[in-house]
């Protein structure tokens, strides 16, 4: 069993960073593959980012160009690194493991860009 805890959602202006962070409890860090997800009102959820047990990184079109994902296997923490954030970012982000096979969803963190 893998809990997930999301923070570091806010509300930003439009042009403005934020990192989201998400720690991991239970299982082998290390060797789960992680990811960033977003869910916006009336959307479906969609992929960000995600990045594999062994550091490759793949991003959606939500995540193109001005995030970045990335992860701290000592401290069980993956980030999300959000630039030049636009008012269509504006989700709900969610933190996401899959280890031996199984998905495991934190409960979101709120993101709110202001235009």
């Amino acid at each position: 069993q893998v809990q997930l805890v999301e923070s570091g959602g806010d509300l930003v202006q439009a042009g403005g960073s934020l990192r989201l962070s998400c720690v991991a409890s239970g299982g082998i860090f290390r060797l789960n593959d992680m990811g960033w997800y977003r869910q916006a009102p009336a959307k479906q959820r969609e992929l960000v980012a995600f990045i594999t047990s062994g550091g490759q990184t793949n991003y959606g079109e939500a995540g193109k160009g001005r995030f970045s994902i990335s992860r701290d296997n000592a401290k069980n923490t993956v980030y999300l690194q959000m630039n030049s954030l636009k008012p269509e970012d504006t989700a709900v982000y969610y933190c996401y493991a899959r280890q031996w096979g199984r998905g495991y969803w934190g409960q979101g963190t709120q993101v709110t860009v202001s235009s």
